[in-house]
Formats: structure tokens, sequence, C-alpha cells
């Protein structure tokens, strides 16, 4: 497989489910690669970590859910994840795993004072308390996130 090939496969299914990747491929390209394929493609690739290039003064925390596919019929699974962004410079997500986000967070470069923003849900705030030491962290309750209403 040539890498401009397994390019395209590491982007439609960073975009969309193996099954769709593997059909979009087809049309945009006449070149067939099962979902299989790509699946082992996207476990074997290494994607560098991320860092922070200058010290990190402010960061924000926030959780959300993904939908995992199940077979037609069944009841939907749901499963959480969390996202950090060190504010102006990078930001990783990270699934079923609070333990790595403090790990990556706690070994970037951060300043003496760290704005640490979130919505008021617990697991978010508990986040940042293993994060830095209490005197470094000010802490900064979104409000508006936290009460915002969806219809």
């Amino acid at each position: 497989m040539s890498p401009y090939l397994e390019k395209c496969c590491l982007l439609l299914v960073g975009n969309e489910s193996f099954a769709n990747a593997e059909k979009d491929l087809k049309m945009l390209t006449g070149i067939y690669v099962p979902h299989s394929t790509q699946h082992r493609l996207l476990e074997r690739y290494k994607f560098p970590e991320a860092e922070a290039t200058e010290q990190v003064k402010a960061l924000s925390i926030d959780g959300g859910n993904v939908r995992l596919r199940t077979a037609l019929g069944e009841e939907s699974i749901w499963r959480n994840y969390k996202a950090v962004k060190l504010h102006g410079q990078v930001a990783a997500a990270f699934f079923q795993n609070n333990a790595d986000l403090v790990a990556w967070v706690n070994s970037q470069l951060k300043s003496e004072a760290i704005t640490c923003l979130g919505d008021g849900h617990d697991g978010v705030w508990n986040l940042f308390n293993q994060i830095g030491t209490i005197e470094q962290r000010r802490e900064v309750l979104d409000w508006y996130q936290g009460n915002r209403k969806f219809t």
C-alpha cells in the first residue's frame, strides 16, 4: 500500500466509521481497501504525543460521550471521554483514561499560575485537583456552559 493511500485511509477512518471509510475510499479513488485492513492500519499507527512548546498558563477540561457501534436492533452503548486543551498550544482527548490525562498534563511545563477552566461537573474538578498544586491553580467555573439548556 502506498504511503498516500495509507494516509487517505487514516484520514477517512478518523472522520467516520471503518465501514463508511471503505465505501468512500472506493468511490473517491477506485481502490477497494476492506474496513478490516483499515482498522489494522489504525491499530499499528504510532501517533506522536502532543507536547506544549511553551509554559502552560491556562487549560480547560471537558467531558463527553461517544456512541459505540452495536448490532442492528441492539441498544446503543455510550462511553465517556475527557478532552483537555492547553490554551494557545495543543489539545488531547483520552477515552476512559483519566489517569493518563492527568499524567500528560502534569508532564507539561507549567507556569507558576495556571488558570483552570471547567464546567460544573465533579469529574472535571476531580481531575483539576490532581494537576499541579493548589497554589498554582486559579480555578474558573464556566457558569454559562454548565447552565445551558439545549433543545
